[in-house]
């Protein structure tokens, strides 16, 4: 049974290739969805697959590449609309 994960991650996460590492990360992990900046500096993350596989990226999210710094990690699960049919990067919010 697949699940969906809205995720807000804060810190110094844009310019340090954070949706590239995300995106890398779901396709691994077989999940789809998107990742995209936000306004304020932040990343956002809706992802859907299994609960194991989603919980692994909440994982690699809360670490991000190398030349990120990740101060905190807002999760929201809610139940998946199988709406994606793959998992990309969305244009800046």
């Amino acid at each position: 049974m697949n699940e969906r994960l809205h995720a807000f991650v804060r810190g110094d996460v844009q310019g340090v290739s954070f949706r590239w590492f995300t995106a890398l990360e779901a396709h691994r992990l077989g999940l789809t969805g998107w990742v995209r900046n936000r306004g304020d500096g932040g990343v956002e993350v809706l992802a859907e697959g299994g609960r194991d596989a989603l919980e692994i990226l909440v994982e690699k999210l809360r670490r991000g590449p190398r030349e990120a710094r990740v101060e905190n990690v807002e999760l929201v699960w809610e139940e998946a609309t199988g709406e994606f049919p793959d998992f990309g990067i969305e244009a800046t919010v």
